[in-house]
């Protein structure tokens, strides 16, 4: 093996004067970690480049876990740009990952996180890159077990035949059960078959060889050795599992470039547009002095200068006020900043605005998501106007001269009266931006809108709902565009083709896993980068494939039919998500269960957990 190392270094070497961002593939960052004589070793692989994956908690998180187990090695991989994919090829070098320069097949374990559906056709590059087998069916035990988890695992249909298992749900607990069971069965050198069987009895692990679709067209188990339903993890004590404090520190800039806490898991607040409030619950905070100890141990580890609170909802945390009142006295003087990377509208007011504020302000993002009351109360956001005019007043107030708002165009029930009242509360919340500020520096202030097309995803309320046509996203954002916007405000939109693919993909069963194949033969990659994405491409693929993209995305689905990821069971009861969606169309709002008591969404009650509020659980 250390031969073969050398030899791939050695090839790897001359191709890096010639491409673009050499450090994307050169290993012995700080804090990063190598053990080639680990008995059992395992690659980890985020489907992009090196900028966007290296920062990816779920891999930190990992990273740092397997390589604590005994015999154990973790490793990183990531994408490489189209130069370098083109220069492998062209010299006959098989994806490899950074620490070793090991060919990502000589691993025992290849697992890819699945961050969303854009990233699929990286997948199937990296599998080739790698020398391996696109399909499990035609690998066997001379290659690594091949695994998937994130968000994406909770429609996993899609890629379902490209991987032998795929964790549902958080990792940190899964992980080494699967391990463990692998390691003993290369051990006693069981054949493939026995060692997936055995795969599928772990909670959380879906091995997608084992399920077939029955004549209602039911995707279920082939026999009563494998659960009928795969139970998302979930870890209940939240707080006892360490932060990362000594992340990966790139040469490079990459992005997100600084420290990061992740402070509570899971979100109530019940968006009903919002996957991850719906698959992360319940709510677990992790203590505030766990918190600071661990960025106190995390910034004399790295020397970044600014750490990030991140979560679903920072400013949820019921300690919040108190953790950022330690930290400023911690780093004042110092030049480090701490940073909010998203503040809920109806949390920031003038007291939250202070102690965010620090030493350096960039920008804040608020995401009001739509611009009418009554189409706010549909999606239950449940913030109004005055806590938007609140939050920017106090934000303006206390220094900011920049923010950006989020807005969805698409949504369920929206009208052309909703999309002008984009324009209208952001013209507002502009002139109360203006009116915070004193009067010879009101022409430093500026606001940005980004606007998002819905798209619909597995496990929400509005999961049954197909995305509205192409033409007509593309009426309502030139709507917009005509609307009377300041010219102080910056507007930026997504692209309605991308969205109708990720659309296409989100709702989709196994019939889409030949869509994705066939894009990716036709050239299709990096479809999440603008430059990239060609959607002709997924257009030929679907008439290859005999499917429509538009009827994939647009599709409504009636309650009564089964679900292609109706055999994923993220916690939340599907009568919960049905009522849900009843209540958007009379714009009836729900309430925050971790402070308005519970209402029965199944998470607590089927899964035998609670929210965790700074150290206080009750169910």
């Amino acid at each position: 093996m250390q031969g073969d190392l050398r030899s791939i270094r050695e090839r790897i070497e001359p191709l890096l004067g010639s491409i673009e961002r050499p450090s994307r593939y050169i290993n012995h960052e700080y804090n990063s970690h190598s053990d080639e004589a680990a008995v059992y070793r395992v690659a980890l692989l985020y489907p992009d480049t090196y900028e966007i994956g290296q920062p990816n908690q779920a891999i930190a998180i990992l990273y740092s876990l397997i390589n604590k187990l005994e015999g154990c090695a973790a490793e990183r991989a990531y994408l490489p740009w189209v130069d370098m994919i083109a220069a492998l090829r062209e010299n006959d070098i098989p994806l490899f990952s950074l620490e070793s320069t090991a060919p990502l097949a000589s691993f025992d374990l290849l697992g890819i996180t699945l961050p969303h559906e854009l990233a699929c056709t990286n997948v199937l590059e990296a599998l080739d890159l790698a020398g391996l087998p696109l399909r499990a069916a035609e690998r066997d035990s001379r290659h690594p077990l091949v695994i998937a988890g994130g968000p994406g695992a909770f429609n996993p249909e899609p890629l379902a035949p490209f991987f032998d298992a795929i964790v549902v749900g958080e990792g940190e607990e899964v992980m080494a059960e699967l391990i463990a069971v692998h390691r003993n069965c290369l051990a006693r050198k069981t054949s493939r078959e026995v060692l997936l069987a055995q795969l599928a009895r772990i909670e959380g692990v879906y091995v997608p060889s084992l399920y077939e679709l029955d004549s209602s067209g039911r995707l279920v188990a082939k026999n009563a050795d494998v659960p009928a339903r795969i139970r998302r993890r979930i870890i209940k004590d939240f707080d006892a599992y360490p932060v990362v404090v000594e992340p990966v520190v790139p040469f490079a800039e990459i992005a997100h470039d600084r420290f990061t806490v992740e402070i509570l898991r899971g979100c109530t607040r019940g968006c009903r547009f919002c996957q991850a409030g719906m698959i992360y619950r319940p709510v677990r905070e992790r203590k505030a002095d766990t918190i600071i100890n661990a960025v106190a141990q995390g910034m004399a580890n790295t020397g970044y200068e600014e750490v990030s609170l991140t979560s679903l909802s920072t400013t949820d945390h019921s300690q919040i006020e108190e953790i950022l009142r330690r930290l400023n006295h911690m780093f004042s003087g110092t030049g480090i900043s701490v940073s909010i990377p998203s503040q809920r509208l109806d949390g920031f007011g003038v007291a939250m605005a202070q102690l965010v504020a620090g030493e350096r302000k960039a920008g804040l993002t608020f995401a009001p998501e739509a611009g009418t009351q009554r189409l706010r109360d549909s999606i239950n956001k449940n913030v109004s106007e005055n806590d938007l005019f609140k939050a920017v007043t106090s934000a303006f107030d206390a220094g900011w001269r920049r923010c950006k708002l989020y807005f969805m165009i698409g949504l369920p029930g929206e009208t052309d009266e909703d999309v002008r009242g984009i324009a209208e509360l952001a013209n507002r919340a502009y002139a109360a931006a203006k009116d915070a500020v004193p009067e010879k520096q009101r022409g430093n202030v500026r606001m940005g809108i980004s606007v998002a097309v819905f798209v619909p995803k597995a496990h929400t309320p509005f999961q049954w709902a197909g995305q509205i046509a192409r033409e007509e996203i593309e009426r309502r954002i030139q709507l917009l565009r005509n609307s009377g916007l300041h010219r102080g405000i910056d507007l930026s939109w997504h692209d309605p083709s991308s969205s109708r693919i990720e659309a296409a993909l989100s709702r989709s069963g196994r019939e889409a896993a030949a869509l994705i194949e066939t894009a990716w033969r036709l050239g299709a990659n990096f479809d999440a980068w603008t430059e990239r994405f060609k959607p002709e491409l997924w257009e030929e693929a679907a008439e290859k494939c005999g499917l429509s993209i538009r009827g994939l995305a647009e599709r409504d689905y009636d309650l009564a039919e089964p679900l292609p990821w109706d055999h994923i069971d993220s916690g939340i009861d599907k009568d919960f998500l049905a009522a849900e969606l009843l209540a958007s169309t009379t714009e009836q709002t729900s309430l925050d269960c971790s402070f308005d008591g519970c209402l029965d969404c199944g998470v607590c009650s089927d899964f035998d957990v609670s929210i965790v509020l700074a150290g206080e659980s009750r169910g």
